[in-house]
């Protein structure tokens, strides 16, 4: 593993033991992608749908990171990096600069098939890492980390947040007349995605100003969210959001 280009998340960095897996998790993997492919099939970006491919996921075995590194480097440069649990922001932000995906390698259990407080290896990987196959998206992401590692106030780094959240967390663009989702969170909660699908959250056209205006909602299904229309518009934004920041009026 390469470490040179990291420093303050270079402590958090460890090895998948992908032997270490057991029978019962490989079960668990299987069961949540049947549970979630389905309505992906239907409702999920075609850019997701292609990253999937792409990377090599299989439905009924956990992935390995590094055949997924080897798979996504030559496109776009990116790299699904195991670390040990959750990253400070600055850690974090490090990282994404670096191309460098923060992934954890446990697996919620069979008794927390639709939630988990903290993510794992499904919400990354399933849910993260498809898109990293996207350039416009790559590169959105990589610049919002070097974007974020350069600034230490924390009521920007709230807003820049946001823009988080609403794209690569909860992002839905417009295809073809309809919705699709695209965000992490609703890729890898059914009950998410469902309540997006069925009508149960509002969707406003993106827009840079409203997006950083509106607060984040961790503990409730979302009831607000933003569709762009194309990936260079996230990839605008944040470039809008950089020039926003270093003038002093985010």
């Amino acid at each position: 593993m390469q470490t040179a280009t990291l420093s303050v998340a270079a402590p958090y960095l460890i090895e998948q033991d992908y032997a270490a897996y057991t029978a019962e998790q490989h079960a668990v993997w299987a069961e949540l992608v049947s549970r979630a492919w389905p309505e992906l099939e239907r409702h999920a970006a075609r850019e997701y749908l292609e990253g999937f491919s792409i990377i090599g996921l299989e439905p009924d075995r956990l992935p390995r990171l590094a055949a997924i590194s080897a798979r996504l480097k030559p496109r776009t440069g990116w790299n699904a990096t195991p670390v040990s649990g959750f990253l400070p922001a600055p850690a974090f932000f490090e990282m994404l600069a670096a191309r460098r995906f923060p992934t954890t390698i446990w697996l919620r259990s069979r008794d927390s098939l639709e939630y988990t407080p903290e993510p794992d290896i499904f919400h990354d990987v399933f849910g993260h890492v498809p898109m990293h196959a996207h350039a416009v998206f790559a590169d959105f992401l990589a610049h919002y980390g070097r974007v974020c590692a350069s600034i230490q106030d924390a009521w920007v780094l709230e807003r820049l947040g946001r823009l988080f959240w609403y794209t690569v967390e909860f992002g839905l663009i417009r295809q073809e007349g309809e919705i699709k989702v695209y965000g992490s969170g609703l890729i890898s909660s059914h009950g998410e995605c469902k309540n997006v699908i069925e009508g149960g959250c509002a969707v406003h056209d993106f827009t840079l100003d409203e997006v950083v205006n509106t607060p984040v909602k961790v503990d409730e299904f979302q009831r607000l969210l933003f569709a762009v229309s194309s990936f260079d518009q996230i990839y605008d934004a944040m470039h809008a959001a950089e020039k926003r920041a270093a003038q002093g009026r985010l």
